[in-house]
């Protein structure tokens, strides 16, 4: 397999990573650490999704195939991964910290982020 993203891709894919990553952090709840730690997973799942997706999924297509594609970069695929990446995180850190917020619910002492 031949990597063909340049580094524009790359800065691409960093700045729509980071965007995805800072909304996750304004809708996943309350406290600074949740947020901090949603926009910091949330980051990082997209950078790796979104490579593999442009890479990996559609690293076959060319050029004119998949439009737009930035130095490499399949865009639209790539934005459509980190929608849905984006989504999975905050539905599983809300659902986290709902079951945190229950004393019922078993092993609520011991999900990330709450002592």
């Amino acid at each position: 397999m031949q990597w063909d993203l340049g580094l524009q891709g790359l800065a691409a894919l960093g700045a729509m990573s980071l965007g995805f990553g800072v909304f996750a952090g304004l809708v996943v709840g309350k406290g600074v650490a949740g947020r901090l730690l949603a926009t910091a997973i949330t980051t990082v799942a997209c950078f790796g999704v979104g490579l593999v997706t442009s890479e990996v999924l559609f690293g076959w297509a060319t050029e004119e195939d998949l439009q737009p594609n930035i130095d490499g970069l399949s865009r639209d695929e790539v934005l459509l991964s980190c929608v849905l990446t984006t989504a999975l995180v905050v539905l599983v850190m809300r659902y986290l910290a709902h079951r945190a917020g229950d004393p019922k619910s078993p092993g609520a002492r011991h999900v990330i982020g709450r002592h």
